[in-house]
């Protein structure tokens, strides 16, 4: 029975090739020619993964990097299915990444490679940069950095032994006090 599941959640995933590299091996003959690709693969729906892969032909890295890809694939939690929960850096090597939170319809906002990232990933806003490597494989791990550290409220309540509603603080709810009004908030609250 959980064949059948498996493959239609494998169907369900969505591939972005992120980048091609032709290398040469230099020979008697000549020059031999290999390719190495970068995927990332997602469901749209808070998971995710990268792999790359290297071969003789360009479908068959593409190919390898696509499994590799769908057997490290992470779970990212999103706020309301559109973006993320806080704003988080992300570092592999010389690479460096700033992912930033964005109100709706700001789109994503992203280079290259973490542009490939959040469409599989399923993130409609987000702003980032990219502050360090332009290398396609260290921003593409320094951003898998930085989502692997994202928290939801849920999971921070759970650490702490709180509710949701004790760590996230609600809009409208929150007072900015101002001289004569802070005191006597005070004195209410030791009331």
């Amino acid at each position: 029975m959980a064949r059948p599941e498996r493959n239609r959640e494998e169907s369900e995933l969505i591939e972005k090739l992120v980048h091609i590299n032709r290398v040469a091996k230099v020979v008697k003959g000549g020059r031999r020619f290999g390719f190495a690709a970068l995927v990332v693969v997602g469901d749209q729906r808070g998971r995710v993964g990268f792999g790359n892969g290297k071969a003789r032909e360009v479908p068959e890295a593409i190919r390898k990097a696509t499994e590799a890809a769908k057997k490290n694939m992470i779970r990212v939690p999103l706020r309301e299915g559109r973006t993320l929960h806080h704003d988080i850096n992300g570092r592999h090597g010389a690479g460096k990444v700033l992912l930033r939170t964005a109100s709706a319809g700001t789109g994503i906002i992203a280079g290259g490679p973490m542009r490939a990232v959040f469409d599989a990933l399923g993130v409609q806003d987000v702003v980032t940069k990219s502050q360090g490597s332009a290398n396609p494989y260290n921003m593409v791990r320094a951003t898998f950095d930085a989502l692997k550290n994202q928290n939801s409220p849920r999971q921070i309540a759970a650490k702490r032994n709180k509710k949701v509603a004790d760590i996230v603080a609600r809009r409208g709810d929150v007072k900015v006090a101002s001289g004569d009004d802070a005191t006597s908030e005070a004195a209410d609250q030791a009331e």
